[in-house]
């Protein structure tokens, strides 16, 4: 008990209820008295006793009636009974009714001394039991939510994975198609026509980008998929990524510079999902970088991780914003009304997988000036000088 023990004194002897006072207080314990039934049941009303010493014969009635109302109460609170008479019968049916302990009168300071901190001791066990109870109830309930939370999210999981699968092969078909008009290969169009078709391309290129944005993030999260399976250098793979985007950002005139490291970066991690954070963070990077902009990567060898980092001229990420980064389909403000294409999934895939194979991610942006991306992969790592 945080707060001192409150103890109440029902008896109608007034010395009786002094005494007990004056051995009680210099314990630290707050004493309140009570000379009858009825006012020993207006405290018990008006305030919470962690303890009550009850005389049994009182003018108005047997004390004993006052365990009924004080342990509807509080059903910890200790109860004692007092008398001068002490029979076997009495101290039965106080115990049946409720009662902790019986003192005969008269009793000595130690005797009630004892009595009332062996008393008090096991309402705070049994305070301390109950306590233990309602936080095991929490984690069983915690542990009962968290595994429906799972379940849930498996079923979005799949049914993402279902439902981007049945979209992809009629998207395509369907763009094919388009293009084929496009093309002019199933007759010529009219300026207005070909207008047209070419919003339900762009749409439909989008639409694309979404359903492979959703294969992608419900990859990410399969507890099937082994994300630290291979054995790659992440210097080549950068390399790789940088020359398959050289064209995007050269249309772009956005400058991209990669400085590959002297040494291999070997890590123990998944290609694919790897190269997935590579190419979504750098995809990022030129989309949101105007012409005349640049991008860099950088790679640098830690004692157990490798750190990356891609650094870019951009239009930036207002920073009450920067903490949403990674939930899907968020999008900054500035970057939902710059007119670019986007599903806001990209940097949430990169989440999934770091989270799945302990890396960790930071951004640092300044608006209208750039943002850097900093990631750091935990490796199993070995940097070797080429032969």
């Amino acid at each position: 008990m945080a707060t001192a023990p409150r103890v109440l004194v029902v008896d109608d002897e007034q010395g009786i209820r002094q005494g007990c006072e004056r051995v009680l207080k210099p314990l630290g314990y707050e004493v309140d008295q009570a000379g009858t039934i009825q006012e020993g049941r207006n405290r018990v009303e008006s305030g919470a006793f962690d303890l009550v010493l009850i005389d049994v014969m009182l003018p108005d009635g047997r004390g004993i009636e006052l365990l009924e109302p004080i342990l509807a109460r509080d059903p910890d609170t200790i109860c004692i009974i007092i008398t001068g008479y002490a029979t076997v019968e009495l101290a039965v049916q106080a115990i049946k009714q409720g009662a902790y302990d019986f003192l005969a009168k008269p009793f000595d300071a130690d005797v009630l001394e004892l009595a009332v901190s062996q008393g008090l001791e096991k309402r705070r066990l049994a305070l301390e039991a109950k306590r233990l109870q309602a936080v095991e109830h929490q984690l069983d309930e915690a542990e009962r939510e968290k595994d429906e939370l799972n379940r849930l999210n498996q079923f979005k999981t799949n049914f993402m994975w279902m439902m981007a699968h049945e979209l992809r092969s009629p998207l395509s078909a369907t763009q094919s198609l388009v293009r084929t008009l496009l093309k002019g290969l199933a007759g010529p169009l009219t300026e207005k026509q070909h207008e047209l078709i070419s919003r339900v391309d762009l749409r439909l290129e989008n639409l694309q980008s979404l359903v492979n944005d959703l294969l992608e993030l419900a990859a990410s999260k399969k507890p099937d998929v082994d994300l630290s399976s291979d054995r790659i250098d992440l210097a080549e793979l950068l390399e790789n990524v940088v020359n398959g985007l050289s064209p995007t950002a050269s249309q772009k005139d956005v400058q991209l510079k990669y400085t590959r490291p002297a040494s291999k970066v070997l890590i123990q991690s998944n290609a694919d999902g790897l190269q997935t954070v590579v190419s979504n963070l750098l995809d990022n990077a030129i989309k949101y970088t105007p012409a005349d902009g640049r991008v860099t990567i950088n790679v640098y060898t830690q004692d157990d991780c490798v750190e990356m980092r891609i650094a870019d001229t951009g239009i930036g990420i207002p920073p009450e914003e920067i903490s949403h980064l990674g939930e899907e389909f968020f999008r900054a403000p500035n970057a939902r009304h710059s007119g670019l294409p986007g599903t806001g999934l990209g940097l949430s895939i990169v989440k999934q997988i770091l989270d799945r194979v302990g890396g960790r991610m930071d951004v640092e942006s300044k608006l209208g000036k750039g943002t850097t991306v900093t990631v750091w992969i935990p490796e199993h790592m070995e940097a070797t000088r080429p032969n």
